[in-house]
């Protein structure tokens, strides 16, 4: 079981820190619910506290853990479908199991494949919600505004383009 202040991540929504745990009916139905708040958009999501484990919430990774997301940011681009439909659902799949570093992954490959020769619109849809994940829980876990943790990832990215970059 969460606590308030503690910082989750909610796989396919991003990052956000517990503000309160509120008992609430829906439909007739009595439930507890996490208040999270998140970083992006001063966004609230109720997280029913019985469904913790089915949903896949999570703690926030480490620091250390975070350094790896910076690497996978700055690594060449992972073999990927050339038939968009195969990328797509395997990118999807990706993000929909919550990991930070398969959603590394895909903002890394998707952002690399945008330059080399642009995405479709499916595919920069993924690409910003992904990013959006990969923010929230970037802003948590190293204390940036959404600004600097959207800048971390450009430059990161960039880092592999170009072969140079200043990141942690």
């Amino acid at each position: 079981m969460f606590n308030i202040g503690d910082k989750i991540v909610y796989p396919m929504h991003g990052a956000g820190v517990i503000v309160d745990i509120e008992n609430v009916e829906i439909l007739g139905e009595k439930r507890r619910y996490y208040i999270m708040k998140m970083p992006i958009g001063d966004m609230k999501v109720m997280v029913p506290v019985d469904s913790v484990e089915d949903i896949g919430i999570r703690q926030i990774v480490s620091e250390e853990d975070m350094k790896k997301v910076i690497k996978i940011l700055k690594g060449n681009k992972s073999e990927m479908s050339q038939n968009w439909n195969r990328r797509y659902r395997a990118n999807m799949n990706r993000i929909k199991s919550g990991d930070i570093f398969e959603i590394a992954e895909v903002v890394r490959n998707l952002m690399i494949l945008d330059t080399e020769k642009g995405l479709s619109t499916g595919e920069r849809k993924m690409l910003n919600s992904a990013r959006q994940m990969l923010v929230s829980e970037m802003a948590l876990v190293c204390d940036f505004n959404v600004d600097e943790t959207e800048r971390l990832i450009e430059e990161s990215v960039a880092y592999f383009e170009e072969g140079e970059g200043s990141i942690i």
